[in-house]
């Protein structure tokens, strides 16, 4: 006798119930896979990115569908996923739409995966989320959701300079999203990666244009950074690896001061370095609480905090990813050559010498 539609799709619900998809069992390999690995395989893992479209969720997301991982890419903005779409094979990109207060959207985004990445952060408040909405509350409703749904993976992305002690109330938040989802899912991986540069990067990028902020400080504030191919290529591979409950620190190779950073930046472009003056503390968050009644995001006085932090003096884990990291003057070029004028633009490369101080 046949069965009806209705009967026939519900009768998966009612067998699987309580339980998961046989290809999300923890630690085995696998069940539905085929073709050699590339964009064309199918390797029969599912992973939910949440923050997909921002700076290192396209690299991610790119990673993974390229290794032939279906990906399901949440988003807010109709227009901020479309660049995603061509990222991986026919199907292999799954789009949702998603609102970070919404439980049953969350739950619906996570369902089928073996694995969720949370990449999903702010650089400053607005008016609709405060960085506790994002980087604590959010990341907890995330991993209680990922956990109630039965996903046996969860990787959080926090950020280097994370701690509860610190000054800025941006790496506060961090910290206390990274306690907040340990509460919820102890089996979470936490990775802590430094600054990143990137074609889309807020970092190296933005030098040529605001040099003026990066002098704060004398320019002497250390910062470690780090190739977002590589932290992109590093959470590509923990998919791939057993589960790892622990926080995992993925600095820059090198700690390099922002002065040295805007005169790399000067030496690559053929411009001069800035004559900007070098403002005092006080006076910058002045200019930065005023730049808040503007429409379009500007610097904020938790950034210029920022602006003063060394970078976390922390050991990388990168060989514990299988990742080696490039330095920064390997890649600036690529992304700073655009700020060069029409007659220096194909001239030779030319990197300044570190100071005997840079590590």
């Amino acid at each position: 006798m046949l069965l009806s539609s209705a009967s026939f799709a519900r009768l998966p619900r009612a067998a699987s119930a309580g339980r998961r998809a046989v290809h999300a069992l923890l630690d085995k390999p696998p069940i539905i896979s085929y073709g050699p690995p590339g964009r064309s395989a199918v390797t029969g893992h599912v992973a939910t990115v949440f923050g997909c479209t921002g700076f290192l969720g396209r690299y991610l997301v790119s990673k993974l569908a390229k290794a032939g991982t279906q990906v399901i890419i949440p988003y807010r903005d109709e227009d901020d996923k479309r660049h995603l779409k061509v990222t991986g094979d026919l199907g292999q990109i799954v789009s949702m739409e998603w609102d970070i207060r919404n439980e049953e959207q969350i739950a619906e985004c996570v369902r089928h995966s073996d694995i969720v990445y949370n990449l999903v952060g702010r650089d400053y408040p607005t008016k609709n989320f405060t960085l506790d909405d994002v980087h604590v509350k959010g990341a907890e409703r995330i991993a209680r959701v990922t956990a109630s749904v039965g996903v046996p993976r969860l990787v959080h992305v926090s950020h280097l300079n994370a701690s509860p002690t610190s000054t800025s109330l941006f790496y506060r938040s961090k910290a206390a999203g990274e306690n907040a989802v340990r509460d919820v899912f102890p089996a979470a991986t936490i990775v802590r990666p430094g600054p990143m540069f990137g074609h889309e990067d807020k970092f190296l990028t933005n030098m040529p244009v605001w040099p003026i902020w990066w002098k704060l400080n004398h320019g002497q504030t250390k910062a470690r950074p780090v190739h977002v191919m590589d932290v992109a290529q590093a959470l590509s591979n923990l998919l791939g690896m057993p589960a790892l409950s622990r926080t995992i620190s993925l600095p820059g190779p090198s700690t390099l001061s922002h002065e040295f950073l805007l005169e790399l930046v000067s030496a690559l472009t053929f411009n001069p370095p800035s004559r900007a003056p070098v403002l005092p503390k006080r006076v910058a968050l002045m200019l930065a609480r005023a730049a808040q009644n503007i429409w379009w995001p500007a610097l904020s006085p938790d950034e210029v905090e920022r602006r003063y932090i060394d970078d976390a003096d922390t050991q990388g884990d990168w060989a514990l990813v299988g990742v080696e990291p490039d330095e920064i003057e390997n890649h600036a070029i690529t992304y700073v050559r655009r700020y060069r004028s029409a007659a220096n633009y194909i001239r030779p490369i030319v990197v300044p010498p570190r100071p005997y101080s840079t590590v």
